[in-house]
């Protein structure tokens, strides 16, 4: 079943990202069902999953199905371009092939999914410190720091997912016992924001990246360790 199922989503993964060019996608929304290069699009999938299953045409249903619905699928989005978020149509379309995939798969090699896994104390605890260290922190850290407020001129909160991601890194680095990288990413944030700080005329843009920068870290490393002593508590239990 692994097997297979890697070599649907090799084949995918290729032909989606490897051979198509920005050239291809561009006459694609322009074109829609018109482009020649949708179905050129549609015929290098079907050649790649040709190869990665190595011609064996015992699998010609599925191949059909995916390459069918593969169609469709990047139809609906070109027709949606422009009315939805291009973020949420790409992902929208990648989950859409990939679960075209999963049924294909389980048709030949039906699979169980253990949803039970979701439920352990371990994933339960993951989701909530992850949110903890994300979202939540988010706010902790805006209302600590609202002292030392400034214009923030950026429409899409980059500083907001940067730190989020920020964060992220942290937690799991310190989940992983590699402290090393918690170094290796602040001396690069240093790097990044030498900039700021130098040419900052207003004490409170400083203060403002000095505070906010040691309350990411410290919140982020205070979760991580949290975590892990929650962990080894519930694994005595």
């Amino acid at each position: 079943m692994l097997t297979l199922a890697i070599k649907f989503i090799l084949a995918h993964l290729v032909g989606d990202f490897l051979f198509q060019p920005d050239k291809w996608i561009k006459h694609k929304k322009k074109g829609k069902y018109k482009s020649k290069y949708l179905y050129w699009h549609i015929l290098i999938h079907t050649v790649l999953l040709l190869i990665t299953l190595q011609f064996n045409f015992n699998y010609w249903k599925g191949i059909v199905l995916v390459m069918i619905s593969h169609y469709i699928i990047d139809l609906i989005k070109l027709c949606l371009d422009k009315k939805f978020n291009s973020q949420i149509l790409f992902f929208a379309d990648q989950i859409l092939h990939f679960a075209v995939i999963a049924g294909v798969v389980y048709s030949y090699n039906p699979f169980n999914v253990n949803i039970s896994l979701v439920y352990t104390i371990e994933s339960l605890l993951l989701i909530t410190f992850v949110i903890i260290t994300t979202y939540v922190s988010s706010v902790i850290i805006k209302i600590l720091i609202s002292k030392w407020k400034i214009n923030d001129t950026s429409p899409n909160q980059a500083g907001k997912y940067i730190g989020m991601l920020e964060r992220l890194l942290v937690f799991f680095f310190i989940i992983l016992n590699y402290w090393e990288g918690i170094g290796f990413l602040i001396a690069a944030k240093s790097v990044f924001r030498f900039g700021d700080l130098s040419k900052a005329e207003d004490r409170n843009l400083t203060e403002y990246i000095l505070i906010g920068t040691l309350l990411s870290f410290g919140i982020a490393i205070a979760t991580a360790i949290g975590y892990k002593y929650l962990i080894e508590l519930s694994i005595q239990i």
